[in-house]
């Protein structure tokens, strides 16, 4: 097992990140300060692990909310559910809910957390490659709204990350190239021999190898661990991190939340910035290229939606969190492995990116 620690003072925090640790249980137990438990899955994570933790917490109040499993449900709606389940079961004020599954689960749990009696404790067990090495990782939590991703939410830190790469192996295809989208920003925005490392060990990735996941989730999670610690509220730097991400929102609201997973949405929105980046003069085309040639080595999509045009882009990137006094700051490239976060650039630029996007 690697652990890392995300350094926020008094809020500082673990990152477990190894096989079978699910068998392990003290590892949650050790962060877990009264009887009462609340566990948030969902329909598909449920099955397959939520005896295991269970288990490990055998002879504590263990309570559960099984919420339907996607980007659709990742909503108010259903966020009170886990509310509800909390109110109906008289948790107080030292509980802690464990989060189960995904990045929908992740965020949803630690929004819950953050606004139940205002604030207990959470626990991130992320199941998905994407979630292990972002989303679990920063304290972003929220819901997503019909006009806008992510636009209600909290930044609020859990007590505990527990990465536990043995669930990766009843990932499907498509959600472990969703995941490298998010491994290969990383190397993207400011490790160009992590980028190289990814070209090279790419097959392994696919095909699930324990020690290719172990250290890809490691220096993902290591990269951002540094970043939170740095920049916890996104005033300055932690903006790298979302790096094809207003693109990529972009995409997931106009297809419906979903139909594009997270993942994919991001790549395409990457290479929407590496062309943006090369427009402004900033990557050569054999730079592009070679951001083009990893994502679709990762099995991911190189291409925006045919049904997307300029209009349709700027339509929802104007809701994007990252829109200040007006103006849109976007993660550009100035070279592989050195992101920047700007909103000096010249609108044709971003107009004829997006012209030819679709």
């Amino acid at each position: 097992m690697r652990t890392l620690h995300v350094d926020l003072e008094d809020r500082s925090y673990p990152i477990h990140i190894g096989e079978n640790l699910l068998d392990q249980p003290e590892l949650l137990r050790e962060h877990i300060r009264s009887h009462q438990v609340l566990v948030v899955t969902n329909t598909t994570v449920a099955p397959l692990y939520l005896a295991k933790v269970q288990a490990a917490l055998q002879g504590l109040q263990v309570d559960t909310v099984v919420l339907p499993d996607g980007e659709a449900y990742k909503d108010l709606a259903h966020l009170n559910l886990i509310f509800d389940e909390l109110l109906a079961k008289a948790h107080n004020r030292t509980t802690t809910l464990i989060a189960l599954g995904g990045g929908v689960v992740g965020d949803m749990t630690g929004f819950a957390a953050a606004s139940y009696q205002r604030g207990v404790d959470f626990i991130q067990i992320p199941t998905t490659l994407l979630s292990q090495v972002d989303s679990s990782v920063g304290g972003k939590t929220g819901v997503n709204h019909p006009l806008g991703k992510n636009m209600i939410g909290a930044f609020y830190q859990p007590k505990l990350v527990l990465a536990d790469i043995a669930v990766l192996s009843t990932l499907p295809e498509r959600e472990l190239s969703a995941g490298l989208a998010e491994v290969i920003k990383y190397g993207l925005i400011t490790d160009i021999a992590f980028l190289a490392w990814l070209e090279q060990n790419m097959p392994a990735l696919r095909q699930g190898a324990a020690d290719a996941l172990e250290y890809a989730i490691y220096r993902s999670c290591q990269i951002k661990a540094d970043i939170v610690a740095a920049d916890e509220r996104e005033g300055g730097v932690r903006a790298l991190l979302n790096l094809g991400h207003t693109f990529g929102h972009a995409i997931e609201a106009h297809q419906g939340y979903g139909n594009w997973l997270h993942g994919e949405a991001v790549a395409a929105g990457t290479m929407l910035a590496a062309k943006m980046s090369a427009r402004l003069g900033w990557l050569s085309e054999a730079e592009v290229q070679r951001v083009a040639a990893v994502l679709d080595a990762a099995g991911l999509p190189t291409e925006s939606p045919e049904d997307m045009d300029a209009e349709a882009f700027l339509r929802w990137m104007a809701v994007d969190k990252k829109v200040l006094h007006g103006k849109l700051r976007l993660v550009l490239l100035e070279g592989l492995g050195n992101g920047v976060v700007s909103a000096d650039y010249a609108p044709e630029a971003l107009l004829e990116t997006l012209a030819k996007a679709s």
